[in-house]
């Protein structure tokens, strides 16, 4: 009789949905990006994303051990210093504000949870870009690289597990590994910020972190018309020494996170950005979308895409809705 196959029978009950999953999410998968605000008196609200904030150095200790209690699996923190200047010398300083957090971090949690570190100099240069700059205004490719191998070792000696860089220059993987090991730090990783796209929604991320970006990153973050460039730049960074490699953003690329699953023998990464997660929090606080559902969902899609670990600011939310189920 007419239908033979019936596939909705194993739809039927949610044990039996549950059973088949192809794809789960766990709170282990999960990583907080967390804010740390150098002299805040008080955690400040980011109006652009609702209900995340600049932590002070404090309030930020007590977020993050609450995180490790809702079984996240990592931590990746953004700096957000008083002063900047052009070359960002913020970054390298040991006292430096992520590197002091860093810092405050590794003393509380140990090994209990992965401490990952933005290795970047956008948040401590006073034009905004993520490298030093020529005479004539440009991003000095190789000249960054000197300072991302001091601000990697910094932040390896403050604590880090991970070190990020996320700045999209030739040559940083490597670099940055030989001035790891040079200095010691083998056992400190590197998440490759492989593929990060000149993306219209890192909006509210350059509220978050004050950001003073004149101008834009099209010379040196990736064309969002390109995927095989992407796949390209994968396989540098595996060849020079990534530990993990990283799509961002996530939703708008998930077709680069597939092929990017397919091509790396390193775990993947994929950031759910600040744009991301400020268009769910607008449409579910008009009452257009089911919030816990849409985060749930997009969390899935990012999985089923190919990513082993996605970072998230629902990452503490979701964990514990995860672990309700």
């Amino acid at each position: 009789m007419f239908p033979a196959h019936r596939p909705r029978r194993l739809r039927t009950t949610p044990a039996l949905r549950r059973l088949v999953a192809e794809t789960t999410v766990r709170p282990r998968q999960l990583v907080l990006p967390m804010f740390v605000k150098e002299g805040a008196a008080a955690p400040v609200e980011i109006s652009s994303m609702p209900g995340v904030v600049q932590h002070t150095r404090d309030s930020l200790r007590e977020a993050a051990a609450e995180a490790v209690r809702a079984g996240v699996g990592g931590l990746m923190l953004f700096g957000v210093p008083s002063t900047r200047d052009a070359v960002g010398s913020g970054a390298t300083d040991p006292d430096g504000i992520l590197n002091a957090a860093l810092a405050d971090l590794r003393a509380d949690l140990g090994d209990s949870t992965v401490l990952m570190s933005d290795c970047c100099l956008d948040e401590f240069t006073d034009h905004g870009h993520c490298g030093v700059l020529t005479s004539t205004g440009e991003v000095d490719n190789d000249a960054t690289l000197e300072v991302y191998g001091e601000m990697a070792v910094a932040q390896a000696q403050a604590g880090a597990h991970l070190v990020g860089p996320s700045g999209m220059m030739d040559g940083q993987v490597g670099f940055i590994r030989r001035a790891l090991d040079e200095a010691g730090h083998t056992d400190t990783g590197v998440l490759a910020y492989s593929a990060k796209y000149s993306s219209a929604l890192y909006g509210p991320f350059r509220e978050a972190v004050e950001s003073q970006l004149r101008g834009d990153r099209k010379t040196y973050q990736q064309d969002p018309a390109n995927a095989r460039e992407a796949l390209r730049e994968v396989e540098l960074d595996l060849a020079e020494g990534a530990d993990l490699v990283m799509v961002k953003p996530a939703l708008p690329y998930l077709d680069v996170l597939r092929a990017v699953r397919e091509v790396s023998d390193v775990p993947v990464a994929a950031y759910q950005i600040s744009g991301e997660y400020a268009m769910v929090e607008a449409a579910a606080r008009n009452g257009w979308i089911d919030r816990e559902r849409t985060v749930l969902e997009t969390l899935t899609s990012i999985r089923r895409a190919g990513a082993d670990v996605v970072l998230t600011y629902w990452a503490v939310e979701a964990a514990r809705w995860l672990d309700r189920e």
